[in-house]
């Protein structure tokens, strides 16, 4: 069976699309290693939390009038809920993600498996990257960045996919070691960012292409809160990321604050979560 996938059908900022985005359920969820500087694996974590508020995120997805795909959770990949790394989809193919620490490199092939059988064009990785973790799409151009997870020949590997524009960003704030934690996409021209998460060519690059950008406060950024899903108009943001949701409204854009918690233990938020699936 061929995978139905979105769309983007923007014709203005500010419209809402109906994404198809694919997540798994935090059922083995836990802190049991520590490989950025969120997760702390002496402190107690509650998995049944975990799944309580995914579920919330899952439910304001299902409501907003999204398909959501689910993944099979695998014992022992306690990350695998984190479903934006475990690939990058569009056009129809799908490049998979070859993941830097070895605590989560299975997740790849796991990742990739369930693409092919939603009958995409599965493309193997030959340089280490993290899928949407460090891949957004912003109208026709790729943002992607390096610095902790993925490679920079990466860069090239994907623009050699999709022959679209990919612009190299540089990620220099260990906290925010992924582009989605530390830019968000709001909509085909519109982005928000953090600037300390980056270095000096990576934002005279930012400001000169999205002079317009929302630029975020460090007091939401440490709640993850550019880490965020949109579909043009509703944006699905981080409960406590207030300035940002009033940023947000005062654009005319929709902000919708979730609870994922106990899922920012391991250094994850709502982008996180989500992989979106594009034809």
């Amino acid at each position: 069976m061929t995978l139905e996938t979105s769309v983007n059908t923007h014709t203005h900022p500010g419209q809402a699309t109906r994404p198809t985005v694919l997540m798994c359920r935090p059922e083995h969820f836990t802190v049991s290693y520590r490989i950025n500087p969120w997760m702390h694996p002496e402190d107690p974590t509650d998995t049944s939390l975990a799944v309580k508020q995914w579920t919330t995120l899952y439910n304001t997805y299902v409501d907003l009038g999204f398909t959501v795909h689910l993944i099979e959770s695998i014992p022992g990949l306690p990350d695998m809920v984190y479903a934006a790394n475990g690939g990058f989809v569009l056009d129809g193919i799908a490049y998979g993600a070859q993941f830097h620490y070895p605590e989560r490199q299975p997740e790849g092939p796991a990742y990739m498996e369930w693409f092919r059988a939603q009958g995409l064009d599965v493309r193997e990785p030959e340089s280490t990257n993290e899928g949407e973790g460090d891949f957004l799409l912003v109208g026709d151009t790729i943002l992607a960045a390096s610095g902790f997870r993925s490679d920079t020949s990466s860069h090239q590997e994907i623009a050699n996919i999709y022959s679209r524009e990919v612009v190299s960003l540089q990620l220099v704030n260990p906290s925010y070691y992924h582009l989605d934690t530390a830019l968000a996409v709001i909509d085909e021209t519109t982005i928000a960012y953090l600037p300390s998460a980056f270095d000096e060519a990576s934002l005279s690059i930012l400001r000169e292409r999205y002079p317009e950008a929302i630029i975020a406060t460090e007091e939401d950024a440490a709640f993850l809160g550019l880490n965020s899903f949109s579909d043009g108009h509703n944006v699905v943001i981080a409960e406590r990321a207030t300035t940002f949701a009033r940023d947000l409204a005062d654009r005319g854009y929709n902000p919708i604050g979730v609870d994922l918690s106990e899922l920012l233990l391991g250094g994850g938020g709502v982008k996180c979560c989500t992989l979106e699936l594009r034809a």
